[in-house]
């Protein structure tokens, strides 16, 4: 008889790059993180093993969409800041 374990759920990290990154690809990786440990559950295992790799991917999307967000307003503030340094 083979067990298997629950998948990751990807919950914490989705949270946080909902909070910190990218709120709509955050909230899909919530959605999805939060079926894993039912599905696992009810015995669904293959479908929580689906559900996490998604949770996994939007997670990982929205940390790079949050990141590349950051950079370009980093860089438009501080090409901004020195245009009116140098007028």
């Amino acid at each position: 008889m083979e067990t298997n374990a629950c998948p990751k759920t990807w919950m914490v990290e989705s949270i946080l790059v909902t909070i910190f990154c990218c709120l709509p690809f955050g909230i899909a990786g919530i959605v999805y993180a939060a079926k894993v440990s039912s599905l696992y559950a009810s015995g669904k295992i293959e479908e929580a093993e689906a559900a996490s790799k998604n949770a996994g991917k939007w997670t990982k999307i929205g940390f790079i969409v949050g990141l590349i967000v950051i950079v370009v307003y980093t860089i438009i503030n501080i090409s901004a800041v020195t245009a009116l340094m140098n007028a």
